[in-house]
């Protein structure tokens, strides 16, 4: 979308705003009846300032950060907001977490998840090319060659998803795969070093038909118990049969394959087989494969069985093998990866493993064994055992493996200069952080680039800054870059670079500083070359275009203004976006944050949003929306809010509750520390959690903000959990609403969240947090949604109809809606609207006054 377009689409949009919201951000719903929304059978929507704000077309926005290798453009795809339910409830196969749209083969996530185009923007003024697109089609993946000359991108139909390359000087565009590309386990492509070819997995040529199941079962489904304890979470998709074991198979096998991008000409690598990854060298003659292993399993999903890791080279004949990953079926403490929850698998033998860019084989760490009896393990003088930066060369043989650089302990990561000449390695012992440069020619000659205390947060120094052009999001030590890539060094290779954030002690007082500072190699002399004004703004680099010349782009916003892109050359600044802030009501908002104290003197933040044009003393009603987390004493609280930025622009997405001012609520998201001794936190979680919310409404209530005999509370996940757990231990709240949340800890007895006690260890603390055993109690009214596929771990649908049910039983007011297809969290426009119009009707409906609705409320005012 050219500029001109898009100041047509906001002036439309301000336009609408100003229609809908008025003077006093206050509208009357007259022709809406609450309970008749809240009983609907069909799709409904709410009222119209709400859908406005959350259908704002806010993709159409950019941030200029994935920059050419060439430092001339950026790309933009373009998105068009929510999926809708025609696209998002097409069939699918669901195989132990794998969802696979067999019509097209591809994962869904490339069906549901995807753009409709691509602008590249000129570095230089911020033009804009339109790529050409096939229409009706949907694209993703985009990618720039090496030399930045062309950029390619999946374009996927119904029936297929293809590549195409493009040129961005022109737009134009065309498709070099003449096999469809097989995009179940590997959802990505990858250029080759010359830009001649393209590397993707293509769907065999004889590839039979897929696999139905015909006729009666052939037997029952069937788990047994290993030996050992098998401390797994409750996954939501796990396969079944053997007839999923034999249309995982099929879906999986694919051939791997380098597209030639002039002559579309196929070289295939191998024969055909299930490929879960593959990375190519920059010569294009090896790649790392690696390959799913049988056998399947019935009780962890897919991600977590066995793989193993080989060298291939042209012809695919397997010259080394890597890894070897054995399925994780969590016995003892291995338990497996899941969504937000951290796994803890060893370290393999080789660790880093990755290409060299000069095409001179794999770099990887790789620490010696340390031979230390058992009797000295622990013994504080134990010597940690030496680590050594590896190169393995082709052939890729025992005999081809070197150590270039030994190091007396355990690096962290390791990078390059750009003619591998020199080494960058990292180390961290015991809270002592230091970056260290070695020249290879002389590797007895250590240089001190940094050296600091990590537990010190303010003396953080940055990150070494990667060769590429992208830079960190602007976070703690940003733009460190992966591990054994290529670092930023200045034209005559004598100094490197580091980009970080400075934040202030009281950061209430004062926003963030973002800086880039030139360190001399050998020397360690710094000289900062950028630094961010922070007042009342912040700005982050988010491209560096050449380095030597102090050539950047800088995305810059404030609490007022939305974040722009800026070309800075010297002094000279030259805005390459024209982005918009779609719902400026909210931006303006009145907003407080404050500190409240509870009666055992625990202090924590709370923020609250006040409709446009509130009056000081004015009661209204309001809807808390929080999400309770786990401290072990006021200073671990502490630390999390040293990162705050005051300068920040709102950040509003489609569920943002903040939309709620709109209709004349007073919104309330505070933080709910729940605090108690490491791994015992959740000994003190009802008291917490009641302590919190109290100390909240009472402060709230001394300042004249709220009516507090009209208060709602929400959360969605844990959120949800806490919302329905504050409604069977209190009697704050009239109205709540919970989302895909858990409601019975019973349901999940090997841990939860950040709780590791089982079940059997810590019955108390599991029934005491589980709303289910309490449903007696609750006080108000609980609106539930919950996705009917949500793959969360420890959420599982069934929560919702089963706490219903109760609640159903013991006479409560309750309601429920389950949408169909969605996993943790909306996704679809259809569910969204139709979220709000209930959760507004809800409220309408719980939190009125003497039979009427908050907006007719405000009409009589």
């Amino acid at each position: 979308m050219n500029r001109v377009h898009r100041q047509i689409l906001f002036g439309a949009s301000a336009l609408l705003v100003s229609l809908l919201i008025g003077p006093s951000a206050l509208v009357a719903q007259d022709t809406r009846d609450p309970e008749a929304i809240l009983a609907a059978k069909d799709w409904v929507t709410p009222p119209p300032e709400i859908a406005e704000a959350v259908m704002a077309p806010r993709y159409l926005n950019v941030t200029l950060n994935n920059v050419s290798p060439d430092k001339q453009w950026f790309i933009h795809e373009i998105g068009d907001g929510p999926v809708t339910m025609d696209r998002f409830s097409r069939p699918f196969d669901e195989l132990g977490g794998l969802f696979i749209d067999y019509a097209a083969n591809r994962v869904r996530n490339l069906t549901i998840r995807t753009n409709i185009g691509i602008n590249v923007i000129s570095s230089a003024d911020g033009s804009e090319v339109q790529v050409d697109v096939p229409g009706g089609s949907r694209i993703s993946n985009t990618s720039w060659s090496p030399d930045g000359s062309h950029l390619a991108f999946f374009v996927h139909t119904d029936q297929a998803t293809h590549i195409y390359v493009a040129d961005p000087t022109s737009g134009d565009s065309r498709r070099v795969t003449r096999s469809p590309v097989l995009a179940t386990l590997v959802t990505t492509f990858e250029w080759t070093a010359d830009g001649n070819e393209i590397a993707t997995v293509l769907v065999p040529s004889e590839r039979s038909v897929r696999p139905v199941l015909i006729g009666a079962p052939t037997g029952p489904q069937v788990k047994q118990t290993e030996d050992g304890e098998n401390m797994l979470r409750t996954y939501a998709s796990l396969m079944e049969t053997p007839q999923d074991e034999v249309l995982l198979e099929w879906h999986a096998t694919g051939q791997l394959a380098t597209i030639n991008v002039e002559s579309r000409e196929v070289t295939e690598i191998g024969d055909p087989a299930m490929i879960y990854s593959f990375d190519f060298s920059p010569t294009g003659e090896h790649t790392r494969t690696v390959l799913l292993q049988k056998p399947f399993s019935y009780i962890v999903p897919v991600r977590s069985f066995g793989r193993v890791e080989q060298i291939w080279d042209r012809e695919g004949t397997v010259l080394a093998e890597l890894d070897v990953t054995e399925m994780n079926t969590g016995l003892g403490d291995n338990r497996p990866a899941a969504p937000g929850v951290s796994g803890s698998d060893g370290d393999p033998d080789k660790r880093q493993v990755t290409w060299r860019d000069d095409g001179a084989g794999l770099t990887f760490l790789q620490q010696e064994e340390s031979g230390e009896e058992e009797d000295d393990a622990d013994s504080d003088e134990s010597a940690e055992a030496s680590d050594h930066v590896m190169l393995w060369a082709p052939p890729f043989n025992e005999d081809s493996q070197y150590s270039l650089y030994s190091h007396e302990s355990r690096i962290q990561s390791h990078r390059f200069s750009a003619d591998y000449g020199m080494l960058f390695f990292r180390t961290s012992q015991r809270g002592n952080v230091g970056e260290y440069a070695v020249d290879l020619s002389d590797p007895d000659a250590r240089y001190t680039l940094i050296e600091y205390d990590s537990d010190d947060f303010y003396a953080n120094p940055g990150s070494l800054v990667m060769a590429g052009g992208r830079v960190g999001g602007g976070g703690r030590g940003g733009g460190g870059g992966g591990s054994a890539g290529v670092v930023e060094t200045s034209s005559d290779g004598a100094n490197v670079f580091l980009y970080g954030t400075s934040y202030n002690e009281d950061p209430a007082a004062e926003g963030p500083t973002t800086f880039l500072d030139k360190i001399e190699i050998r020397t360690g002399e710094k000289q900062r070359i950028y630094e961010s004004d922070n007042n009342n703004q912040y700005e982050r680099i988010s491209a560096i275009l050449d380095v030597n010349a102090e050539h950047f782009v800088v995305s810059r916003e404030s609490p007022t203004e939305i974040a722009q892109s800026h070309l800075i050359t010297g002094a000279q600044r030259t805005q390459l976006t024209d982005n918009i802030d779609y719902t400026p009501d909210l931006t303006n908002a009145p907003r407080q944050r404050f500190v409240v104290e509870r009666p055992d003197g625990f202090r924590f933040l709370v923020n609250v949003t006040l409709p446009t044009g509130y009056t000081p003393g004015e009661r209204l009603p309001a809807m808390f929306w929080f999400y309770p987390r786990e401290y072990e004493d006021q200073e671990s609280y502490d630390e999390r809010g040293r990162t705050y930025n005051i300068n920040a622009h709102p950040n509003f997405g489609t569920r943002s509750i903040e939309y709620l001012v709109r209709l004349g609520y007073a919104v309330v998201e505070p933080d709910a520390p729940i605090v108690g001794k490491a791994g015992q936190m959740n000994n003190n979680y009802q008291h917490d959690l009641r302590n919190n919310l109290a100390a909240v409404i009472d402060e709230l209530d001394e300042r004249g903000i709220i009516d507090r005999k009209r208060l709602g509370l929400g959360g969605h996940s844990y959120g949800a959990f806490g919302t329905a757990n504050a409604m069977v231990h209190t009697p704050f709240f009239k109205a709540g609403i919970a989302g895909d949340g858990n409601y019975n800890r019973t349901f999940t007895p090997l841990s939860f969240q950040s709780e590791r006690r089982i079940f059997w260890d810590a019955k108390e603390v599991y029934l005491g947090m589980s709303p289910f055993v309490y449903a007696n109690n609750l006080t108000g009214a609980l609106l539930m949604y919950h996705g009917l596929h949500d793959q969360n771990v420890g959420t599982a649908p069934d929560h919702s109809p089963r706490l219903f049910h109760a609640l159903n039983g013991l006479g409560k007011k309750a309601a429920m809606y389950l949408y169909p297809f969605e996993d943790h969290g909306p996704a679809t426009e259809e569910t969204i609207l139709d979220l709000w119009a209930r959760w507004t009707a809800w409220l309408d409906v719980h939190l009125a006054d003497e039979d009427l609705t908050i907006t007719e409320q405000q009409d009589e005012h």
